[in-house]
């Protein structure tokens, strides 16, 4: 993905460095500047420089959601303090009576959002597999607003045909959203593929260092933006300064930690799918994977995630992440730091039993987030504690 800097073309690799950060013009500093101030003196009664509360503004923020938008390829970048208050900001674009239709193998905490919290104030939602375009078409409804999807997803890896499906939700009249936190835009780029939406945790890969939590959302649409803009606003659920620095700073490296993660990810895949104790594994890079074509397509590499079931169930999951050493048995993903998780007791906890048991989130499940240690030494780490399953 390339964007335009005057009459150049810059790569993804300098967007990240560069977008949005231009040298301070007061020091020259070439680093974006924390600036703390909650509130910013005026020359007159509203006759300000751009900046007067820093809820509603900040000039780390601002540089931050410019990087944000570059990376994409968006009109509009928007931080929150978390990826739920991401989420939450935009599911207030709707009204009671609207409906979204989401993929059922979305992010626990997601799901708890749409079936918790929206439901009740008359936002009403619909689960489907959404790897098959036709379910998709099926289950729209007249009320339907929003179309919210995660590809790949967590933690089953599905991957989703992000053109095919915003072309049917185009012709109803809905939005499409893309949780793009698994395959960040270094991997893919929904916008292009005809997404409205892009969100992301920037807590996982953006970030890079599991040291902030924040979340985004990325946008053409001009009319969604300045919504969003006014409840990004009026509810309030903007990051500190210190913390979209952190993401900033973050960024710079992304391009070569997903890459890194990615390739060792690959290679780890092809080793479990042989190892005798490994009943199966979801990764999309796999030929094995049922949606391993659609990925091939919409996506620049297959990611840094795996999942895969240990024979024999609970136990011997159990008995894998406790021998791990290298790898924190740990939830969240996306750091430099290799982290394994069980999503049936961690992440997914709140999705009902039966739900987990449909999507094939069974007690055997484990999911490995690969980091930028050396291979030899992650894989040394995953066979010891596999031999001790």
């Amino acid at each position: 993905m390339k964007a335009s800097a005057g009459s150049r073309s810059l790569a993804l690799e300098t967007l990240a460095v560069h977008a949005g950060q231009p040298a301070d013009p007061t020091s020259g500093a070439v680093m974006m500047p924390i600036v703390l101030a909650s509130t910013f003196a005026q020359r007159s009664p509203g006759e300000h420089q751009g900046f007067e509360y820093s809820r509603s503004g900040n000039p780390t923020r601002n540089a931050l959601e410019a990087c944000l938008a570059a990376l994409e390829g968006g009109k509009h970048g928007f931080a929150f303090a978390s990826g739920l208050g991401a989420s939450t900001t935009v599911l207030h674009t709707l009204k009671p009576g609207d409906h979204v239709l989401s993929g059922d193998d979305v992010y626990g905490g997601t799901f708890r959002l749409l079936d918790k919290v929206l439901a009740p104030m008359g936002v009403a939602s619909s689960f489907v597999d959404l790897s098959d375009p036709q379910a998709v078409a099926r289950s729209m409804r007249p009320e339907t607003k929003l179309v919210w999807l995660e590809t790949p997803t967590n933690p089953m890896l599905k991957i989703f045909d992000i053109g095919a499906i915003a072309e049917i939700a185009k012709k109803r009249g809905a939005r499409v959203l893309v949780d793009n936190t698994f395959a960040t835009p270094v991997l893919q780029s929904p916008l292009a593929l005809g997404a409205d939406i892009v969100l992301h945790s920037t807590t996982k890969y953006l970030n890079g260092h599991s040291d902030v939590v924040g979340g985004a959302v990325v946008t053409s649409d001009e009319a969604f933006a300045e919504r969003l803009r006014f409840l990004q606003n009026a509810m309030g659920a903007v990051p500190s300064p210190f913390d979209c620095y952190l993401v900033l700073r973050g960024i710079k490296t992304l391009s070569v930690r997903v890459e890194r993660a990615t390739a060792s990810a690959a290679n780890i895949a092809e080793r479990l799918r042989a190892h005798p104790k490994v009943e199966r594994v979801y990764y999309p890079g796999l030929e094995t994977h049922p949606n391993h074509a659609v990925a091939k397509k919409q996506m620049r590499g297959f990611g840094a995630m795996i999942s895969f079931v240990l024979r024999g169930g609970l136990e011997p999951s159990r008995r894998f992440l406790s021998a791990l050493e290298i790898f924190a048995c740990a939830e969240s993903l996306g750091g430099v730091e290799s982290l394994a998780e069980h999503p049936a007791i961690m992440t997914h906890a709140s999705v009902p039993a039966e739900q987990r048991k449909t999507l094939g989130i069974d007690d055997g499940l484990c999911r490995l987030s690969v980091g930028v240690e050396a291979l030899s030494d992650l894989w040394a780490d995953i066979e010891g504690a596999l031999d001790k399953a």
